[in-house]
Parts: structure tokens; sequence; C-alpha cells
């Protein structure tokens, strides 16, 4: 910054009376009020209310009077910076210092009395004030001022007159303190809604900021003509100043209202805990997190009857099968150019799209349709498998290791842009199953190996549905264990799940063999909490204690870095950096730095990371807990943030390739004979202007989650210290927030279409 710039900065301070005797006065009033309070309910007046008071007046002080007000009129960001610190950090702020009773008690006595009293205690003023707190009018309100004033005609009259300016200050501030009311519920106000109701109130203005800020981060054209005519006092454009307000309008924004949401929510949903010395009998213990008459999917016209349908596993799979053969051909046979082959439209662009939306609605139906297991049953008609997977192998860590290398041969060969390559995964897939499955009795691909299906089981931990018993008395009396064992009829679970005894939805690939093997019908698809499995402390069948499975702790750590990672790696900052490191080391291709790079953040460093939590909270909450057991346990509360990054990234190429089969489907008719019609490669790729701000309610929703599950745990855990455990893993959580908002703010690269 130059001598002169700097002397602006330093100079250019308002030291205007109104605001500065006003911030004084109100300082002075609240301390005196504070004084005689702390004496009468010292409980509710503490040192740090008096101080967050004193926050709030400094912080509108600075806002409305330091050099931000001065350089606003030449630079977007810093207005907006002035605007946030308003509506964002000022009015909760002056909320939580409690100010009406201090400032009331810090008049003199009669003023207050005969002055003020007969306003205060007016009917119908009561009722003007309770309504201008109601959520339903706060809400409204603040979201209707924000837009307004970042309209261009009432911005731009803003910036050219001082008066007007100030106006928009004041609504701002206004209008904030309102729409905080009822989030901090000063005291001694009464609560209008119920508490629960703040976590949709501050998420659906969160969607309103997000809108907004997307509009400035995304215009192709500077929005408001001042900007475009002020001098550049910084290496900033007008319009990269304007991205810039947007983003910090965006982020910042977000995890405003983010943080209260996710505090009341964990307020609301996490009453004091009590850890049971033990785990009842099964006799007398209910189905965990489900209400006493469940919601069971085969109870539902038409679709249970559907899915009890004796060939309906085996009808998905030919489906599946015979798709995958169609595939497998074209990426052979048909052009190799990614946006032009089934091979490369259709697995990485519509299946994940379908599998996670399927996920998220109701469990790994993907697995209950898949094709590679059709395959090695008609393979086991001819070699039956004799033998019983290896006891030394019995873990998730050669899955683990085949989805790094997945991952990381994905990113580092293009497969998605290599139709031949994604033809020849297919066929190892095809190929791997029938042996590994055609030698080995039961699941053991499923359960030991199938990366595919290790992603499919760790997103469906937060699936509402799970296979499982309706009645634990009925289970308690059945002696035959079908379920289990299966029967003349019906095989029973390959996996090895005992139903009185399984719990989630892992390593269950939902084949409802088990379901159709119960002489009582007794297991269904049934409605549960979704992530309750996480927070259970005991046992599971064939699956163990979470706890005690640093093999499945590293697969969801995997799981969870890969959705950040994967994402990271399609959006043009990232892919410049990259370039740049490939020219300073001087590598012409990424090769073994890049491979090396990948496996470091998808492996290395989560286990570094998850490692340190959980010493740190050990140490910290001095629990009688290995920190190991900690590490491994917590690992699991990240799943809902990873799989929310995961859906995010998929459904953006799921929407913005949608209609791209369309045109391959053609090609591929026209190249076999069966038709003669020319495809129809002009289709436009559709756009949606809103779809980043769905996406970042997807991240928030997943954080949310994610910090409830993590304050679930450190609460049984911990009954005493619950934050000192909690902390390094929310930091964790929150860092990881914020890396995929800043993902999903970028240009990202466009796959399965022309335009890639």
């Amino acid at each position: 910054m130059e001598p002169s710039q700097a002397e602006s900065v330093l100079f250019s301070w308002s030291f205007e009376p109104i605001p500065a005797v006003g911030s004084i006065l109100a300082a002075w009033l609240y301390f005196l009020g504070w004084k005689k309070l702390t004496r009468l309910l010292p409980e509710r007046f503490p040192s740090w209310r008096m101080l967050s008071f004193f926050s709030g007046l400094f912080v509108t002080y600075v806002a409305i009077a330091s050099p931000l007000d001065a350089f606003a009129s030449w630079l977007l960001s810093v207005h907006m910076v002035q605007h946030l610190l308003l509506t964002m950090v000022a009015a909760p702020l002056l909320l939580l210092g409690a100010p009406f009773l201090p400032l009331l008690s810090g008049l003199p006595r009669g003023f207050a009395r005969e002055g003020l009293a007969p306003f205060l205690n007016d009917p119908t003023l009561k009722k003007i004030g309770s309504t201008l707190v109601h959520p339903l009018f706060a809400g409204p309100l603040f979201m209707v001022s924000n837009v307004l004033w970042h309209l261009p005609v009432f911005y731009e009259t803003a910036l050219g007159s001082s008066a007007w300016h100030e106006v928009e200050h004041a609504c701002f501030l206004a209008t904030a303190l309102l729409f905080w009311w009822p989030v901090v519920q000063p005291w001694p106000s009464r609560p209008a809604s119920p508490r629960w109701a703040m976590v949709p109130y501050l998420l659906l203005v969160d969607i309103q900021n997000t809108a907004l800020s997307g509009f400035f981060n995304f215009s192709e054209r500077v929005l408001y003509p001042t900007y475009a005519v002020a001098p550049r006092i910084t290496a900033l454009s007008a319009l990269e100043d304007q991205s810039a307000a947007g983003g910090i309008m965006w982020v910042p924004g977000s995890i405003v209202f983010l943080l209260p949401a996710a505090f009341i929510a964990i307020k609301c949903l996490s009453p004091k805990l009590h850890r049971p010395s033990a785990v009842p009998p099964l006799r007398h213990r209910p189905a965990p997190f489900s209400p006493s008459v469940p919601f069971d999917l085969f109870d539902v016209p038409l679709i249970g009857r559907l899915l009890r349908w004796r060939y309906f596993r085996v009808s998905m799979q030919v489906l599946l099968f015979a798709l995958a053969i169609v595939i497998v051909i074209d990426g052979f046979f048909g052009p190799q150019v990614a946006a032009m082959n089934l091979a490369g439209v259709l697995p990485w662009t519509h299946w994940r799209g379908f599998t996670v939306i399927a996920l998220l609605v109701v469990g790994n139906f993907f697995c209950m349709a898949c094709p590679f297991t059709f395959a090695r049953n008609l393979v086991r008609r001819i070699f039956p498998p004799s033998r019983h997977w290896p006891v030394a192998l019995r873990s998730k860590w050669i899955a683990v290791v085949l989805l790094v290398l997945f991952f990381w041969a994905y990113e580092s060969f293009d497969l998605w842009n290599t139709p031949y390559w994604t033809a020849s995964l297919i066929l190892f897939y095809f190929l791997a199953a029938s042996v590994v499955d055609g030698i080995f009795r039961g699941a053991s691909f499923c359960k030991y190996v199938c990366p595919i299906g290790q992603f499919h089981f760790v997103s469906s931990l937060v699936s509402p549905l799970e296979v499982r018993f309706k009645n634990a008395d009925v289970c308690a009396s059945c002696r035959t264990h079908d379920c289990l064992k299966g029967n003349e009829t019906q095989p029973g679970c390959e996996l090895h799940l005992f139903q009185p005894s399984k719990s989630g939805n892992m390593d269950c690939t939902f084949c409802l063999d088990c379901v159709k093997a119960c002489p009582s019908d007794n297991i269904g698809l049934l409605a549960v909490s979704p992530g309750s499995d996480i927070l259970l402390q005991r046992p599971r069948s064939s699956v163990g204690e979470y706890t005690r499975r640093p093999d499945l702790a590293a697969l969801v750590l995997v799981f969870t870095f890969a959705a950040f990672v994967n994402a990271a790696g399609m959006v043009l900052p990232v892919l410049k950096w990259v370039e740049k490191g490939h020219g300073f080391l001087g590598f012409s291709t990424g090769g073994i730095l890049d491979g090396s790079l990948f496996i470091f953040a998808v492996f290395l460093l989560p286990t570094a990371l998850a490692v340190a939590c959980g010493w740190i909270g050990a140490k910290l909450s001095r629990i009688a807990v290995p920190w190991l057991h900690i590490s491994c346990g917590f690992s699991f509360a990240l799943v809902p943030l990873g799989f929310s990054m995961w859906v995010a990234h998929f459904l953006y190429h799921f929407f913005t390739g949608f209609l791209t089969p369309w045109p391959v489907l053609q090609r591929f008719s026209k190249d076999w004979g069966v038709s003669d019609s020319s495809p129809l490669w002009n289709i436009p790729v559709p756009t949606f202007a809103w779809f980043p701000g769905f996406q970042v309610l997807l991240l928030n929703a997943g954080c949310l989650f994610t910090l409830w599950l993590l304050w679930k745990k450190s609460n049984a855990q911990s009954s005493s210290r619950p934050w000192l455990l909690f902390l390094p893993w929310a930091t964790l959580a929150l860092a990881l927030y914020l890396f995929g908002i800043w993902i999903v703010l970028q240009p990202m690269e466009m796959r399965g279409t022309l335009l890639h």
C-alpha cells in the first residue's frame, strides 16, 4: 500500500458526535444498570454479558465510523464486510448482553418510572413489540430488507446520498436485532415459538443469504455502476471485487447461521444422558431408535408386494447385467470420446447420481440389484464354493486399499474420460466377484473386497430404512434362526448378520433373503432415525463394536476425505495449482507426485487427524477410555458430512449431464443398425443457477448432522466435560465443511457432456 493510501486508512475515521456519544452513553447506562442487577440477579448478569454488549457497541461503531465506511463507496467487498458486521456480528452481540433491564436500570429512577413505565406497560405497545420479534414477522422482514437494499436502484441511492446511506445502515441493524431476538431470546423475554423452530428459521434465512450471494458471485457484469467507475485502490477489478463480495456474504454468512442452528439442535436433541451399566436382555430391549409401530416399506401397497415377489431381485439384476454388457461393448468398440460413449456417460454420471439418491431416500438398493453378484451366482452353479474366507483377512483392510487405489486411478488416469478403461474395469469387477465367491463360501467379495459395496455400506449408515426385526420377543422365542441359516426354500443371510443382534446397514446388501426366510414375518424394511446406529455403543452381529474396528474407521475416513478431495480435483483453481506445481518441480505429468499427494490426502492425513482428535479429546476430557477407541468411534460421526459432499458433487454432474444419454443411445443404435436416425449432439446443457445454493444447503445439513452426532457421542462418553471431547472433532468437521463450501463456489469441470 502506498504511503498516501496508508494515511487515508489511518485518518479516515469518522468522529461524528451522534454515533460516538450514543455509544458512550449506551455503554455507561448499561454499566450502571448491570452493577445494580449483579447484586440482585448475579446468575442472570455475569460479566460476559457486559463484555458482549460492549463488544456489540464497538463492532457497530467500527462498521459505521471506521475506514470501512470511507472505502465502502470504492469497494463492494468492503461494503459487504460493513453490512455483515452490522447484521451478523453486532446485533447478536448486543442481544447476548440482555440489554433491556440493564439499560432501564441505568436510567434515573424517576425518569424510568414516570416517563417510560406507562409506555412499556401499555397492552397495545406490548402486542406490537411481540409481533415485531415474532419469527414469522422478524425473519421475512430481515430477508426483505436484505434483498431490497442490495437491488441496484436502492443500493445506488444509498451510495449517492449520505442520508440514505445512514438509513440503509439503520435498517440493517434494526431488522437484524429483530431477527436475532427469537434466536438469542434475551432475558426476560419469552419465546413465541418452540425452541426447535429456530433451526429451520436460521436455515431458511441461510438459503436466502446463499441465493443473494450467488447473485454477486456468478454475475458476469458489474451490478452497481458506481463501482465500475470508482478508482481501483486494489489489484482487484470491479467484477473480481464483486465476486469477492459474494464470497464474503456466502461463507461467513453460512457459518454465522449454521453455528447457532447446530447449537440449538444439540440442546434440543440432547437431554441429560445416563449410560446404562449393561445392555438389557434381548427379550426386554426394544428396537433402538425405532417407534413402537415403525413404518415398514413392505406395508406400502404395490411396493411391498413387488419387493416380496420371488423374482424381484433377479429381475433387477438381469436388467443391470444386460445394461452392463451393453456399456462394455460400447466401451470397447464405440468412439473413445467419453461424452459420445455409453461407458463415459452412464457409469460416471447417471449411475452414481441414481445411487446417491437411492441411498439418501431409501438405502442400499444398488447392492440389492448388483449385476456382479448375478454373474457370480451363475458361476457358482458350475463351480460351487468349498472354502471359507481366511480368518486373517476378515477385516476391511483389503477393501480400504482397493478403495484408495480406485480413487487414485480415477484421478490419475481419468477413468471417466476413457471408455476403454471403464469397460475394462467393469469386466474386471465381474471376474473378481466370480473368482472370489466361486472359491469362498458366503458373500466374501461383498463383505471384504468390493470397494463399491463398501462405499454404499458407509453411505447407508445415514439412510432412513434398515432391514431389521419388528418384535424382539418373536426373535427371542425363535429356535430355527432361518434368517441366518435359511431353510428348504430360501437361503439365509450370506453376510452372517443375525437379526436379533444386528444393528444398522453396515455390511447389509438389502438382498432381503432374511425377510423371505423368516417364518414369522418378523423382518421388514423399517424406518429408523438416520445415523442412529452410529450412536450405539455395543457389538453388532458380524461387525462388532465400532470403537474396536480400526479398519472400519479407516474406511469411513477414506470415504469422507475422498469426497472433498475428489470434488476439489475437478474445480479450476485446484487444477491450476496442480499444473503450477508440476511446472515448479519439473514434472511434465503428475505421475508419482500426484499419486503420493492423493494417498496422503485421502488416507494418511485423515488417519493422523483422527488420531490427534481422539488423543486430544481423551486428554482434555480426562475420560478412562483409550484414545484409539475414541478415534475409531468418533470417526463414524463424520459420515453425514462426507455423504453430503458426495451427494452435492454427484448430483451436480447428474443434473448437468441428465440429457446426455439420449444422443449417445441414438449413436449406439445407429452404429449397430437398430436405427438410422442421426444423434442430436446439439442438445443444450442445462444450467441451474440455484444449484450452488442447493449444494450449500446439503453441506449445511451434513455438517449439522455430524456436529449433532459428535455432541451426542461426547455426552455419552463424558457427562462432566463433553465440550472438551467435542471440541477437536467439531473443529475438524467445520474445517471440512468450509473446504466444501469453497469447492462448490468454484467453477467445476464438466463431465459426461461434450463440454467437459
